[in-house]
Formats: C-alpha cells, sequence, structure tokens
C-alpha cells in the first residue's frame, strides 16, 4: 500500500473551531469568495507570472503532493492601506494543464495590522472550500497535502492539512469534479482572487516549504529542485517576490518594497 493510501488511513478530523471564528473567516472572503487560478505568464519575463511565486514539477502523472512550512506574520507593504491577503498552498495542476486545480492550503489576511488565517481546499474553476475543523497561528507549523485516489483515475481526491503545532487534522474528499491532467506539482505562493480581482499582495516575509515532495501512483518522488521556478511581477513590472529551491525545499521570500 502506498503512501497517499496510509495517510488516509491515520487522518482524524479535529475538534470543530468556534462558530464566531468561522463566520469571521467567511465574511473575510466576500460575497463572490475566494478563488485561485491558473499560473498567468507573464510574455516579457517568461519566468515571472502575476499570480504564482514558487516552484512547479512537471513531466510526470503526480499523485500526491504534500510539504511543510512554518506561518509567517503577514504585514502590508510599505505605503499600503487597507486588507491585503496571500496564499500558501501545495497543489497539482494549473501550470501546463488549465483546465483543473487541485490545492489546499491557507490564506494569509492582514488590515491595519491585524493577522487573520483561513485553511481551505480548492478544486478549481470551483470556489475554495473553507475548513471550519482547525485553527491557525503565527509560527505553527502546517503540513499540506493532496492525492489523487486511484492509478487511472483523475477525478477523485483528498485534501489534507495537518497543524503540528496543535496536532489538529481536517481533510476534504471529492469525487466527479473536472478531471485533472496529473501534469504538475506545485509548492506556491499565490497572489489569489476575491470577489473576481486579484487581492492586494501582502508581504508575507518568506515561506519555506520542507518536506517538499511529489509522488506518482507507484511511488516515484521529486522534489523542487528537479523543476522550474516562478516569480510573481506586478502590473508596474516590479518583481515581488524571490524562490530558492535546494532538493526537498522551496523558499519563497517577499522583495518588494
Amino acid at each position: 500500500m502506498i503512501i497517499y493510501y496510509a495517510l488516509l488511513a491515520s487522518s482524524v478530523l479535529a475538534i470543530p473551531s468556534s462558530r464566531e471564528r468561522f463566520d469571521l473567516r467567511q465574511a473575510s472572503r466576500g460575497k463572490a469568495g475566494r478563488s485561485s487560478l491558473p499560473k498567468q505568464s507573464n510574455v516579457t519575463h517568461p519566468e515571472y507570472s502575476s499570480n504564482w511565486a514558487g516552484s512547479v514539477i512537471g513531466g510526470n502523472t503526480w499523485k500526491q503532493v504534500t510539504g511543510t512550512f512554518t506561518v509567517p506574520v503577514a504585514q502590508e507593504p510599505v505605503g499600503g492601506t487597507g486588507q491585503h491577503a496571500a496564499s500558501v498552498w501545495v497543489g497539482i495542476d494549473g501550470d501546463t494543464c488549465q483546465t483543473a486545480i487541485f490545492q489546499t492550503g491557507i490564506d494569509l489576511y492582514v488590515n491595519e495590522g491585524t493577522v487573520t488565517y483561513d485553511a481551505w481546499s480548492e478544486w478549481w474553476p470551483y470556489n475554495a472550500e473553507l475548513f471550519s475543523g482547525i485553527t491557525i497561528n503565527a509560527g505553527d507549523s502546517i503540513t499540506l497535502t493532496v492525492l489523487s485516489w486511484y492509478e487511472s483515475d483523475n477525478q477523485h481526491a483528498t485534501a489534507i492539512i495537518t497543524n503540528n503545532a496543535n496536532g489538529q487534522v481536517v481533510e476534504v474528499q471529492y469525487s466527479g469534479f473536472p478531471a485533472l491532467c496529473e501534469q504538475d506539482a506545485e509548492w506556491i505562493v499565490e497572489d489569489f482572487q476575491l470577489d473576481g480581482a486579484q487581492v492586494p499582495f501582502a508581504n508575507f516575509g518568506t515561506i519555506t516549504f520542507t518536506s517538499a515532495l511529489a509522488y506518482t501512483y507507484y511511488g516515484a518522488v521529486s522534489w523542487p529542485a528537479e523543476g522550474d521556478t516562478w516569480n510573481i511581477v506586478s502590473s508596474t513590472g516590479q518583481v515581488l517576490t524571490s524562490v530558492t529551491t535546494d532538493e526537498s525545499t522551496t523558499t519563497i521570500s517577499y522583495i518588494g518594497n
């Protein structure tokens, strides 16, 4: 039995968070809800994107992607006012496959110095689903996992988020959604959409994915250093991130003002 079935067997749903906290998270997303987008390449700089920063591996049929990171304290960029946000996730597809993405992660929101976090999963092009059974705080160690269940089936998958600091584990299972290509494995910080537009991008500091691994159905393993790195460039041409990889590690740093 390969690794991703073992993960399913060991997952335990955590005690739900308070309704008040959940309602606050829902309200922060606005009426139209949060949504990722496939990677939007910048035609002037082929290694840059308007919305994705991180590592992408192609060239195989990916069935599981996992990574662990420490939750940062988000800040508003210098001169920024109002709400800013960023998303940290692992996923399958969305780079060379533009018809579906399966992903799970957390969103960071900062508004006048107040920082809040959401945990979520998403099978794009449908909007994200919030996890109500997990609490996220700055400094927590979080492990993200997405896995597709069957060798020849790409419409059944599970997203798992583990808070290693408090022991909470939550998961959601999907079936019958648009078929994944299973062409891309990703570790990403994203400038995601809220109410149909990209959010003002937060200064997320540095995110380092450790134990960042991608698996095929038969257990073949790859890591970020075998793939490509992408950085976010603003609409004015300013480079906002810096990405480095080292075998099973991807580090994404905010370098905007």
